[in-house]
């Protein structure tokens, strides 16, 4: 399976000629990771994690794009893009479904408190093909399975070094590679990310930095 990291939390997963792209969101290059996707996932409704108009021109431009959502997200895009209702399917976190010939599996259910006048939201991680696993804004350990590759949020206004740390160390999963990273400059990014290869190797868990672009096999 092909892994390509887009700008903070996107991701574009290909395989057998099929492509499934989590959270094009507006911090991400969406627009450019959608070209010829299969299906898309969405984590939750914040604007980082789904560029609504985007995502909703895509849906009707590409009559075979398959989406699935939050029950808040999916309705929003229903609205926005009618003619694909049938297209927009509901997530919600311990099921198990297809979509573009990947197996997903869902987790959670809320995202991590910001502050107790933020309202919290929901939040659905996927873990695709038993191998990636995207935990959107949270820090849910996916029960009861193993975990190939963890992608990790490195920083959000939700979180701290420690917390990150612990999540990495709490999946074990032998390959991990960044995501939620666009609000950190290069100093920010490379002290975050030392902590978390450095005290991930002690638990078997290989961090590698991903810049908008690159692509690997997993």
């Amino acid at each position: 399976m092909k892994l390509t990291k887009y700008s903070h939390a996107c991701v574009r997963l290909e395989k057998d000629g099929l492509a499934l792209v989590l959270d094009p969101g507006t911090y991400s290059e969406s627009q450019q990771a959608l070209e010829g996707a299969h299906a898309v996932l969405i984590t939750h409704e914040h604007p980082d994690h789904v560029d609504v108009p985007v995502v909703a021109a895509a849906l009707s431009e590409n009559h075979s794009l398959q989406l699935h959502a939050p029950a808040g997200v999916a309705a929003r895009l229903r609205e926005e893009a009618p003619a694909a209702g049938s297209r927009i399917h509901t997530a919600e976190p311990g099921t198990d479904f297809r979509a573009a010939g990947f197996d997903v599996k869902t987790f959670g259910g809320q995202h991590a408190l910001i502050h107790p006048q933020i309202p919290i939201v929901a939040n659905v991680g996927y873990l695709i093909d038993s191998n990636v696993y995207h935990p959107g804004d949270s820090f849910i350990i996916p029960d009861g399975v193993s975990v190939g590759t963890l992608l990790v949020p490195i920083h959000a206004p939700w979180s701290k070094i420690g917390e990150v740390v612990d999540f990495v160390v709490g999946v074990r999963a032998p390959k991990a590679f960044p995501i939620h990273d666009a609000l950190l400059n290069e100093t920010g990014l490379g002290l975050v990310e030392g902590h978390v290869k450095r005290i991930g190797a002690k638990y078997g868990t290989e961090y590698v930095h991903l810049s908008s672009g690159e692509s690997v096999e997993v």
